[in-house]
């Protein structure tokens, strides 16, 4: 099963969207807390819902419940943490929420996680990845788009 996962900073809209449409996107799903921020651009949800359809012929889904909570990605940003306990504390979280029970592989295929960092090694979306290849029965093949 095909799984991507972007960022969209350091992309402007043309360079995001060509990468969703040439890698036969199916579903966008955005795994970040606050969808809706002015410093998103065009990756704001209801601008990714018609673009996504328009460009790219493809669904958005808000999973919120693949994203950490406010204080958990507070503290890793602040500095207050680092990343391998941010880590430890997100895995458990997603145990803690069994997430493997909640997202089905029909989303999955050829769907595509979003996040807003660049790089997906010290990003949520790439331990999501983890945690989905350790504990449910589907096989991830996944490529980074960036």
């Amino acid at each position: 099963m095909n799984l991507y996962t972007i960022g969209f900073t350091k992309k402007n809209a043309e360079t995001f969207f060509t990468f969703l449409r040439e890698s036969d996107v199916k579903t966008l799903i955005d795994v970040r807390l606050n969808n809706v921020s002015q410093l998103a651009g065009f990756a704001k949800k209801n601008d990714l819902q018609f673009f996504l359809k328009e460009l790219c012929g493809a669904d958005y889904v808000h999973s919120p419940e693949l994203a950490p909570t406010k204080e958990m990605l507070g503290a890793y940003k602040k500095g207050e943490i680092p990343w391998i306990a941010y880590e430890d504390k997100f895995l458990n979280l997603m145990s803690q929420r069994n997430i493997e029970k909640l997202i089905t592989s029909s989303l999955l295929d050829n769907g595509c996680l979003l996040c807003s960092e660049h790089e997906p090694h010290l990003c949520h979306r790439s331990l999501v990845i983890q945690y989905l290849n350790e504990h449910s029965n589907l096989e991830l093949t996944v490529k980074h788009l960036y």
